[in-house]
């Protein structure tokens, strides 16, 4: 009886003695991106981890300590963010083209500033996996006292949601604002939209309807944007729209980039008005720059 006791006592710590031991190993073969708040970034594998320090391996330091206070952002390297053996950044902006959205959205947390021609002004939230939330402002009170009545404020509510994981995207929102403090000065557009391929490389189909002054418009406008990855720290950008407005249609036309670095995104390219009575080609440079939240520490 003592001997089957014992075989029965070994039999369980082979079934469930052996399992953590098991999930450590696999956990240690993972690859890590720290981010310490002194702007140093590291990566390789973490073998030991308590409250206060982490042992970080590394293929070119070899083994690191690093105090758990000094680390701003702990993020897993999933084999899409390394290509051919070096670390592709990660998209700071990859919910939106230049500057109409797509079907992706910000995740719960996330969170980035962006400006263009230092005028345009917005930062949006992550709420949720599936809805994020934006603020925008024009400062022409810069200018002067008595132009903050017509400093342009508005709200960008958005809702995404995947339908076939990192293959299909649909989404949905609405920008609303007025015209600093005047009056029946309301305007914004509402508007839906499909987006095909993943974070990194998609094309974007759009519908939406503008607003003014309370009265909407009697045409949608038709948005087509697309995002190639290019490498390591670039992509390809363009969006364009077709808009009828009263008995003219304009088509505008977008070409350019976005190189991004460890803080700060810069998008540039060129947009082109084509306009039935216009009588020569225009083209309007842009320029803007999105710069990410810290998201704090995430493993």
């Amino acid at each position: 009886m003592k001997t089957q006791h014992l075989i029965t006592v070994f039999t369980l710590f082979l079934l469930f003695g052996t399992v953590p031991v098991s999930a450590q190993q696999q956990d240690t073969l993972k690859i890590y991106l720290i981010e310490t708040s002194d702007g140093n970034q590291f990566s390789g594998r973490i073998i030991s981890e308590n409250q206060e320090k982490l042992e970080l391996l590394t293929e070119k330091f070899g083994k690191l300590v690093i105090a758990k206070e000094d680390i701003v952002k702990i993020t897993e390297l999933t084999p899409e963010k390394i290509v051919q053996g070096k670390l592709w950044l990660e998209n700071t902006q990859s919910s939106r083209y230049f500057w109409s959205p797509n079907g992706y959205g910000l995740k719960k947390g996330e969170g980035y500033y962006q400006n263009i021609w230092i005028l345009w002004n917005q930062a949006s939230f992550g709420i949720t996996d599936y809805f994020s939330l934006g603020f925008g402002l024009i400062p022409l009170f810069l200018f002067g006292a008595d132009a903050i009545e017509y400093s342009p404020v508005w709200v960008v509510p958005k809702f995404s949601l995947p339908v076939i994981k990192d293959k299909f995207n649909i989404g949905a929102g609405l920008l609303a604002g007025n015209v600093g403090l005047q009056k029946d000065a309301g305007f914004g557009i509402a508007y839906g939209l499909g987006t095909l391929g993943n974070r990194n490389s998609n094309i974007t189909l759009g519908l939406g309807y503008g607003f003014a002054a309370g009265n909407w418009a009697k045409s949608p406008m038709i948005n087509i944007g697309f995002m190639a990855r290019t490498g390591p720290k670039g992509y390809i950008l363009s969006e364009n729209y077709f808009i009828r407005i009263e008995n003219e249609s304009l088509l505008l036309f977008s070409f350019g980039g976005r190189t991004l670095t460890k803080t700060v995104g810069i998008d540039y390219g060129l947009f082109i008005p084509i306009i039935e009575s216009m009588e020569a080609l225009v083209g309007l440079p842009w320029l803007g720059l999105t710069i990410p939240f810290k998201q704090g520490k995430m493993k």
